[in-house]
């Protein structure tokens, strides 16, 4: 991501990436050790994303945006409200689940619980780092922590509100919504 912002210029694609990380932990630019309360043998690795620590792990659906916001004429609250935007009509429309942002804390919320985190980055103008959605994971980790610097925030995911296909089923619905909420042609992004 790094590389990919440092190296793009004005006519560069923005981009989407989709992955799963190996268990870990990340801690933002900001991030207060106090945080960790036990990550045991899991990696806790510094990163240049703002916001404290949170966990990421096989069954979390983490959504990198690579994104020229000056030249889409967005500011970094305007991509926060659409990538939250896109965790709540997705849930809303595709499971009937109700959830809600917080504007003191970046993220997803079902009934109190935290089920998309955000972590950006702006650099010349761009953005990177993005989004983690928990679909169907071990949230243990989240206890050896204090997710996104909250003390005892309570984690949840999707698999625990409804019955779940196949995660990979979420990614298309997950991308045109993003898409929509942003004001982009699907041929304007190339998805990796």
């Amino acid at each position: 991501m790094q590389q990919f912002t440092e190296q793009r210029t004005a006519e560069t694609a923005d981009e989407l990436w989709l992955l799963q990380h190996p268990p870990t932990f990340t801690q933002g630019r900001a991030g207060k050790t106090e945080h960790l309360l036990d990550p045991g043998e899991i990696p806790v690795i510094p990163i240049d994303r703002g916001g404290q620590v949170t966990y990421h792990g096989p069954g979390q659906l983490v959504l990198y945006t690579l994104i020229d916001l000056q030249r889409r004429k967005l500011g970094v609250r305007a991509l926060v409200t659409a990538l939250e935007q896109t965790i709540i009509v997705l849930l809303r429309e595709h499971y009937g689940i109700d959830s809600e942002a917080r504007k003191e804390a970046p993220g997803v919320y079902v009934a109190g619980a935290k089920i998309a985190a955000i972590g950006l980055r702006i650099r010349k103008g761009c953005s990177f780092h993005g989004l983690s959605f928990n679909l169907k994971m071990d949230l243990e980790p989240f206890q050896r922590i204090n997710p996104c610097g909250y003390q005892g925030l309570q984690v949840t995911q999707l698999s625990d509100l409804t019955e779940l296909a196949a995660p990979s089923s979420i990614h298309l619905p997950l991308i045109q919504q993003l898409l929509q909420q942003l004001g982009y042609n699907p041929a304007d992004l190339h998805i990796a």
